[in-house]
């Protein structure tokens, strides 16, 4: 039985003085859901140190950055190493996400190189993948998740491999309000998981954990986790005030 994840994007919202306000009113609620489901809170870099500081030792919610560079350090301004994250006790990393890719150019083979950063440093990573509507609509979606998870993964162990997190994202799907179907996000995540049975056998593709990231709410979350396939969600806007977010966590481990 694979456990559920639940992740907050911030993306670039909320600034340190905010998120202690989150943190504080997020964990008040949060009973015991930290038992039944794996919850992540990935925010702004600069605003990290005040999540992680803010958060209860005992509260069962892990910090993520929502990049690194796959570089150590050097003259690479603006970007960030995996040691700096491990100095501030971030446990994730979010890696390909689809606005990296589009806005910023992120290749397949930059993703797996950041993917490899992470695992050596003990990071874990939180894989995006995703088509575009055109992409989708012009009968390319298996071609374009096949090439993103393959080229991912490439070089990746087996046991390496069965600690990633893998978010399927539909690109047309987020922030826009429009949510695939239960029956369309399932049928992209039991693929998903085919391909990476294909790349790492069928015992890293049953351990490994597949998010939906295209719009979840707490009104949607429990159909689509109700789905054998989704494994949980990578959560944008409904993340961004504490009290929406437990009740799509509450959704999301009622439909476990």
């Amino acid at each position: 039985m694979r456990k559920p994840i639940i992740a907050a994007n911030w993306k670039m919202n909320i600034g340190p003085k905010e998120a202690e306000d989150f943190i504080s009113s997020f964990t008040a609620g949060l009973g015991s859901l930290s038992d039944q489901a794996d919850i992540v809170i990935a925010p702004p870099f600069v605003t990290i140190p005040a999540a992680v500081a803010a958060l209860p030792a005992n509260s069962g919610v892990s910090v993520s950055s929502q990049n690194v560079s796959e570089q150590d350090n050097g003259a690479f301004t603006g970007e960030i190493s995996t040691m700096m994250l491990k100095e501030l006790f971030v446990r994730y990393v979010i890696i390909g996400h689809s606005e990296r890719r589009t806005l910023y150019g992120e290749t397949n083979a930059i993703i797996n190189a950041k993917i490899k950063k992470a695992i050596a440093a003990n990071l874990k990573p939180i894989f995006c993948i995703g088509e575009t509507l055109e992409e989708r609509d012009g009968g390319k979606l298996e071609e374009v998740l096949r090439s993103q998870i393959t080229e991912g993964l490439e070089g990746i162990s087996a046991d390496d491999a069965k600690g990633i997190v893998i978010a399927y994202e539909p690109v047309w799907a987020i922030g826009t309000g429009r949510v695939a179907t239960s029956e369309q996000a399932q049928d992209a995540h039991a693929f998903c998981r085919s391909v990476v049975a294909d790349v790492c056998g069928d015992e890293v593709a049953q351990a490994v954990r597949i998010q939906y990231g295209g719009s979840m709410k707490a009104d949607n979350a429990g159909e689509l986790l109700a789905q054998p396939d989704i494994d949980g969600g990578l959560v944008g806007g409904a993340s961004l005030q504490a009290q929406s977010f437990l009740d799509l966590i509450s959704a999301a481990v009622g439909a476990k």
